[in-house]
């Protein structure tokens, strides 16, 4: 193919793709998958055609009005850092910081004698920045340091052990330790890990192929170790929730823990903890889609033997909880994605107060002493706070700031409004709209998940705020299919109710359109992962609704999801196309498969990174040439492809450069380009966020 160039005017030519008869005949479907061939990253038809996408997207970008004002201002509020909450082991405490200019946040170690260590820099192992520190756990003293790196986004984590105190690696590595827990014995010498999807134990100074398989089934295991290391749980999803075993380390073997059942074949989600006072603590959605608090005898852990401690609540999810002191419970809660903390008797759960927050935010990340003691710790954010870590003092009622984000940064003046709309079946649904202080339509970004019961809550974000600041909506909606209203929210919103999610999404849109806040032709649509199906699926349902989208790191051929990355973890959210019925509502909405010629769709960019192991970017790439076909108008479809990062944590230059990439192409599509370059206008500052350490 010639070279060409793109001015950003006019029709686009795209490179041609090649539409071969591949049909597959399932359950009595006729299945077409005219681009199969892109699926082969390798072969040289698609490493042709991944490059002149590549030219294409690139003179695309270059065209794109104030592309680099975008990007120098995501670049001066993502200088906000982060700052993570301590974790107590020992005489130690650990965590995580990121100041401004840094790629990667830095994992420290408070010493005894108050002196701050540098444990883990990212950057100082590999100054290329595609090294990534993706689980951390020291063991019960604090001594030794379990962590896990990996290269190039790929995610497939290799764990080593640090001695703390000289630096020293004594252990490892071992690899295929994908964000694996990690459960650390009494005796500092041995831990328990999950290694390619199965629990093993490890000792240090043996070899891992040595090591001995605790369970060895095929599945995404969760680990958990009391504070005194005697009671070990382990945990693994199940259709509609999850099975999960408690074993006493006390009365059998490390190397055969006698791991009795909790809770198997439950469509409920639970998770347990057993506390200093000896009781076994259960935070579960068992008889309560909002979730509940319970207590048993660990020798009775069956849910028979269940006691509530803190009831569910009619409107508010209970996600967290905290034991401080002797007589101290805390539990998190979300209202409608805003978050609450409570304060109740330890052995009662009757409710004494509540515990100040800094305002209508998401906290979260509850941390005590491992010792025990009077204090607790959490995160907390909010649209124009960045994350910090608060104390809260039982003894006094108070809480205060413990570190705020390192760095300091300006934000913009903003409006927050929740508002509430019928979906297609009448219900009722949430999103939260941000805005500067005005009138009439405005260029949006609608911006949704819907899936795995995750939660869309107030955060701050250096994506969001720029676009807010540059006279744009964003509108985040907390769609069925995530967890904002409990688990039967989650739900209503996956399998063969999947459609729900996608309703609700197309819903929030025309609520903006007629309330007058955008237009049609001003609505962008934005979402990542399973968000990208969801983008996939409202562009493919109903193009009518918006001007432009973005898709990134999507699930796009449903049919065919479960053959690559982590497809087949995730059947019980989405169903297979190896049973009949599953496969007919997989097909119902399959992005892929509804591209219709003659449609003139919106403006599309697809994203993918190189890297990923969990979402094959074969799903774009198919994407991609099926619209570039099949529309007929001339907005553009393009794929943004990036080498050397994957699916999760990247270093902060190229969070920053891909940001700036999607709000110059959303701004350009929706017309926000024409109005504003992309900065702050003189004047609209709200404050400032101002920097402190930790104390």
């Amino acid at each position: 193919m010639e070279p060409f160039e793109h001015s950003g005017a006019g029709p686009v030519i795209y490179p041609p793709a090649e539409r071969q008869p591949v049909v597959d005949h399932l359950h009595g479907h006729a299945v077409p998958d005219p681009y199969r061939w892109l699926e082969d990253r390798e072969s040289p038809a698609t490493q042709g055609w991944l490059a002149a996408q590549d030219d294409l997207w690139r003179g695309h970008a270059a065209a794109l009005p104030r592309r680099d004002g975008w990007r120098a201002r995501v670049s001066e509020l993502t200088d906000a850092g982060t700052v993570g909450p301590p974790l107590w082991r020992g005489r130690r405490r650990f965590f995580l910081r990121r100041t401004a200019r840094q790629e990667h946040a830095v994992l420290y170690t408070i010493a005894p004698d108050g002196a701050e260590e540098t444990l883990i820099d990212p950057m100082e192992i590999d100054p290329s920045g595609l090294t990534t520190l993706d689980k951390w756990q020291p063991d019960l003293d604090g001594r030794l340091l379990a962590y896990q790196l990996s290269r190039f986004g790929d995610e497939r984590s290799e764990l080593r052990v640090m001695d703390v105190g000289t630096r020293q690696i004594v252990d490892g590595p071992i690899d295929r330790c994908r964000y694996s827990p990690m459960a650390w014995l009494p005796d500092g010498k041995s831990f328990y890990y999950v290694r390619s999807r199965q629990v093993c134990l490890h000792r240090l100074g043996t070899p891992a192929g040595d090591d001995i398989v605790i369970c060895g089934a095929d599945r995404s295991y969760g680990l958990g170790i009391s504070y005194n290391g005697r009671w070990l749980t382990v945990s693994a999803p199940s259709d509609g929730g999850n099975d999960l075993w408690l074993a006493d380390l006390s009365s059998s073997s490390p190397d055969r823990p006698d791991l009795r059942v909790i809770q198997e074949g439950v469509n409920a989600v639970t998770v347990s903890a057993v506390g200093r006072d000896g009781r076994l603590y259960l935070l579960t959605t068992l008889d309560a889609p909002r979730g509940r608090l319970c207590v048993a005898d660990p020798a009775r852990p069956r849910p028979e033997h269940w006691l509530d401690l803190v009831g569910p609540d009619p409107e508010a999810v209970i996600g967290d909880f905290a034991i401080t002191g002797d007589s101290t419970l805390l539990v998190g809660w979300t209202r409608h994605a805003i978050s609450e903390i409570s304060v109740h008797d330890l052995r009662t759960g009757e409710r004494r107060g509540e515990v100040p927050l800094p305002g209508l935010g998401s906290a979260g990340g509850m941390s005590t002493r491992s010792g025990g003691g009077h204090e607790v710790w959490f995160t907390y954010t909010d649209g124009v706070t960045p994350p910090g870590v608060h104390r809260y003092d039982v003894r006094t009622g108070q809480t205060s700031l413990w570190a705020s984000a390192p760095g300091t940064v300006e934000v913009p003046k903003l409006e927050a409004r929740q508002v509430v709309y019928p979906s297609a079946d009448g219900t009722e649904v949430r999103m939260v709209v941000l805005a500067r202080p005005g009138a009439g339509p405005r260029p949006a970004i609608l911006y949704g998940y819907g899936g795995f019961g995750l939660s869309l809550t107030p955060s701050y974000s250096s994506y969001i705020l720029p676009w807010v600041e540059a006279g744009g909506i964003f509108a985040l909606a907390q769609l069925r299919g995530g967890g904002e209203e409990g688990a039967q929210w989650h739900r209503d919103g996956m399998l063969d109710r999947k459609q729900n999610a996608f309703d609700d999404f197309t819903a929030a849109a025309e609520k903006l359109i007629a309330d007058g806040w955008t237009t049609a032709g001003q609505l962008g649509v934005c979402g990542e992962s399973n968000g990208g199906l969801l983008v996939g699926a409202a562009v493919t349902q109903r193009p009518d609704l918006f001007a432009a989208a973005v898709c990134s790191a999507p699930l796009l051929d449903m049919v065919r999801y479960e053959r690559s990355g982590l497809g087949p973890s995730w059947r019980s959210e989405y169903g297979s196309a190896d049973d009949p019925e599953q496969l007919g509502w997989l097909l119902g909405y399959s992005p892929y498969h509804r591209v219709t010629d003659g449609v003139d769709y919106p403006a599309m960019l697809l994203t993918t990174f190189d890297g990923d192991s969990r979402v094959d970017p074969m799903h774009a790439r198919k994407m991609c040439a099926a619209l570039q076909r099949a529309t007929s108008g001339s907005r553009p479809v393009l794929l943004r492809h990036e080498n050397g990062v994957g699916h999760g944590s990247r270093s902060v230059s190229r969070s920053v450069d891909l940001a700036a990439d999607m709000l110059a192409f959303l701004a350009a599509h929706t017309g926000l380009g024409d109005r504003t370059d992309g900065r702050r206008p003189a004047g609209d500052r709200q404050g400032t966020t101002d920097q402190a350490h930790n104390r």
